[in-house]
């Protein structure tokens, strides 16, 4: 790692450590650090800090790094940086999961025990991501084995299937069916806390490793399918780990939070900008920028029209898309 890149990480980990400080302050009740660090345990600051802000800042940190990593490995893999993992119907098979959990289970939540009924629709969601990811690598061997094209295409075809079970389910829902579906497929980072963090980190060490001894490849796929097959990677087997590494964080992300777009499209895109095209070093700006991104789109969505929340997908595609477009610009006027 040269001295230029080692510095642009060092500067987005100082920026989101100030990040941090920032939002963990921003919110209905004023918190100061010196007050709450200090405070015992029964003070209103003291608990909003610890058991609602900071678990709710440090998760957005760990779903936007993971969306992060997930677009810079898709982008990877079709060797586009306009690619994106909803392409693959990942993410759409995860809502189209919850969808019929929420409009759907009403005959049947009875018979989950109460304590388990939180689990429900994360589970669902991740199990229909997991799903999709399958179906999809299946049709692509099945239609054009070998070919990544042809798993592009295949996803846009069961993107369209699932958009049309998610209208049935909008559709049939009642009115606060259709809130809760709404709102879910918006985005929100409500529902953080320790143990769903802890959960998610696991998750992104255990991936982010993986891709790393991935990255070698992966750079040699950046050149061409055939350069690839000519030094002897096995681009089937490569695919599929890269699959199953953007379902498995893809999943997770929309199991736990809905469905917040851009993130994994435009940081990728960003860090490949800033550093070039060397996966080693991509992979972790992609994941540090997706973490200040979505960070600072959630702060907005919980701190604006206090004490209401709106939606923290609202936020990413205001921050995201006119910042995209400049980068188009810039790329076409041959300024990057």
């Amino acid at each position: 790692m040269n001295h230029q890149t080692t510095l642009m990480h060092a500067i987005a980990l100082i920026v989101l450590i100030i990040m941090v400080l920032l939002a963990s302050t921003l919110g209905p009740v004023e918190i100061t650090y010196l007050q709450s660090l200090s405070a015992r345990d029964e003070l209103v600051e003291n608990y909003i800090l610890w058991q609602v802000r900071l678990p709710r800042i440090l998760f957005a940190i760990a779903v936007g790094a993971s969306l992060g990593l997930a677009g810079a490995l898709t982008q990877g893999l079709f060797r586009n940086p306009l690619a994106d993992p909803g392409l693959l119907g990942v993410s759409s098979g995860a809502a189209a999961a919850a969808a019929g959990v929420i409009v759907f289970s009403g005959s049947w939540a009875w018979a989950i025990p109460e304590d388990l009924r939180v689990w429900v629709l994360p589970g669902a969601a991740f199990f229909g991501a997991l799903g999709i990811c399958f179906l999809l690598d299946r049709l692509a061997r099945w239609l054009t084995p070998g070919s990544v094209m042809g798993l592009l295409l295949a996803g846009i075809a069961i993107n369209a299937l699932v958009a049309a079970f998610i209208g049935l389910s909008t559709y049939l829902a009642n009115d606060e069916q259709l809130r809760n579906l709404s709102f879910w497929t918006m985005g929100s980072l409500a529902g953080a806390n320790w143990m769903i963090l802890s959960l998610m980190i696991l998750v992104l060490v255990l991936v982010f490793l993986s891709s790393q001894r991935l990255t070698p490849q992966i750079n040699a796929l950046s050149l061409g399918e055939a350069a690839a097959a000519q030094v002897g990677i096995n681009l089937k087997q490569l695919r599929h780990h890269m699959i199953l590494m953007v379902a498995i964080l893809s999943a997770c992300a929309v199991a736990w939070c809905g469905m917040i777009g851009f993130i994994s499209l435009i940081a990728p895109h960003i860090a490949r900008a800033i550093i070039g095209p060397d996966h080693r070093q991509v992979l972790p700006l992609s994941m540090l920028l997706g973490s200040l991104l979505l960070l600072l789109a959630d702060t907005l969505a919980r701190t604006v029209a206090i004490p209401a929340e709106i939606p923290v997908g609202i936020f990413t595609a205001l921050l995201g898309a006119p910042f995209f477009l400049s980068l188009l610009a810039k790329q076409r006027r041959g300024l990057i």
